[in-house]
Parts: structure tokens; C-alpha cells; sequence
């Protein structure tokens, strides 16, 4: 009797991030706290996950930041499980950006708790209470924007985090750039502007990151946020790779 062939499972979220030069971006993450990533996201893709913001079963809750004064704008957070794309995306993307966060965290002293799996990682923050998703899809009209801050969530935190622009600059928005400011030490703020490509990826330090010192390596705290709009929408998809209290 022949065997029946299995299907071949087409991943090609994995095919993306993989083919991203990773110790470019190593090199540009260590350097600047922040680097674009390779596009992960289809202009078809980025079309169906904008379409989800206004379906309420795909998110646990939804966040009006001018009433907590985080800016001006709206963000919603999804419910697990996610759509296939996200996860696909944070599955892929985590084994990249493990060898960083134990690499940073090394260098600070710290105990680098991360197992090799996302999977294994998700579990220890729901044994730490820490049981809500954390992957957002924000929506931008004109003149919102994004207040400097940081997505920590609870005790357990993953050092880097993921951005994607589900619109295309200059088309469907003007304005809108990914903001980053980093506190050196005992030195002034360096701030970082990048405008996101349609569906590429950022990859940036969630909290803080080793920068050299005259004692050696010290950590630099780092906030995100997003310039005013200056003309149409615009739509972001966060990947948090902590789950939150």
C-alpha cells in the first residue's frame, strides 16, 4: 500500500522573519535600541486585521487613550487565541529575539528567566498571574498620537517587543512616525524617529537595554510612542511577548 502523503503546512509568517538578516538587526538593535524588520505582513493581511477592529469578539477590551491621557486615539486589546497571522508572527518571531534578551540581560547581572519556547514563556507569566493578552491593534485618526511609554504589564517582562504598520505612509496617513527615547546615563535623552513601511515589522527594547559605561555596561531606560497624525488613519498591530496581570 502507497502512504498517503501528509499536506505540507504552509507557514509563511516564519518564511518572513526568517528571511530578515538577523545579525544586521542584531547589530542595529544593540546600537540604537530599535530595527526594522523585514515585511511580515501582506498589504492582503494587513487589509483583514484592520477590518477585525470593529468586530468585538476578537478583543477582551478597549483602551480610549485621551480619557487616561496616554495621547489622543483608540486601542484594543485581543483575546486569545489569537487570529492565525499573530501567532504565527509571535511564534516565529520569539526564537530571534531570545539570543538578544539573554545576551542584554547578561550583561546587566540579570537572571534571564526565558525558556527556549514561547510557549513554556506564556505559561511562567499565567503561573505569575499574569493571564491577559497582550497583542494590540491600535487605530490613529488625524491629529492623535501616542504619549512616551512603556508596556511592562506586570513583574515578568520580555525585553523587546514588535510593531507593524497596517497602512501605507504617505497614502493612507501622513505623519504618524514610531517615536523612541532613551535616558543614557548621565547624559541627555537620545530620541529615535523611524515612519514604518506598510506591513514591516519594528523591533524595539521594551523597558530598558545595556549601553556601555565607564562601568562597564549599564541599562538605559527606553520609551515608545507615535508622533501626532497629521492627515488620515492609521493602524498598528503590536506584538508583546509578555502576557499581563
Amino acid at each position: 500500500m502507497i502512504p498517503t502523503k501528509k499536506p505540507v503546512t504552509v507557514n509563511p509568517w516564519k518564511k518572513r522573519v526568517d528571511s530578515g538578516d538577523w545579525d544586521a538587526i542584531t547589530g542595529e538593535v544593540n546600537e540604537y535600541g530599535g530595527a526594522l524588520l523585514p515585511q511580515l505582513l501582506a498589504p492582503e493581511e494587513t487589509e483583514q486585521i484592520r477590518s477585525l477592529y470593529e468586530n468585538d469578539e476578537y478583543f477582551r477590551s478597549t483602551v480610549n487613550m485621551g480619557r487616561h491621557r496616554f495621547g489622543e486615539g483608540e486601542y484594543r486589546y485581543f483575546r486569545a487565541p489569537y487570529p492565525e497571522a499573530i501567532e504565527r508572527l509571535k511564534q516565529a518571531l520569539y526564537p530571534r529575539l531570545l539570543p538578544i534578551a539573554r545576551d542584554w540581560w547578561t550583561k546587566l547581572r540579570r537572571p534571564t528567566p526565558w525558556p527556549d519556547t514561547l510557549d513554556e514563556w506564556l505559561q511562567m507569566c499565567h503561573d505569575a498571574g499574569q493571564t491577559k493578552s497582550t497583542a494590540i491593534l491600535l487605530r490613529y485618526a488625524d491629529k492623535d498620537w501616542n504619549a512616551l511609554h512603556r508596556d511592562l504589564y506586570g513583574d515578568l517582562v520580555f525585553p523587546l517587543q514588535v510593531v507593524i504598520n497596517l497602512n501605507e505612509p504617505g497614502v493612507d496617513h501622513t505623519g504618524g512616525e514610531f517615536l523612541l527615547v532613551e535616558q543614557r546615563p548621565r547624559a541627555q535623552s537620545r530620541g529615535t524617529a523611524m515612519l514604518l513601511p506598510h506591513g514591516h515589522g519594528y523591533l524595539f527594547t521594551t523597558r530598558d537595554r545595556p549601553v556601555r559605561s565607564a562601568r562597564g555596561w549599564s541599562a538605559a531606560p527606553v520609551r515608545h510612542g507615535v508622533s501626532a497624525i497629521r492627515s488620515g488613519q492609521r493602524h498598528t498591530l503590536a506584538l508583546v511577548f509578555h502576557d499581563a496581570a
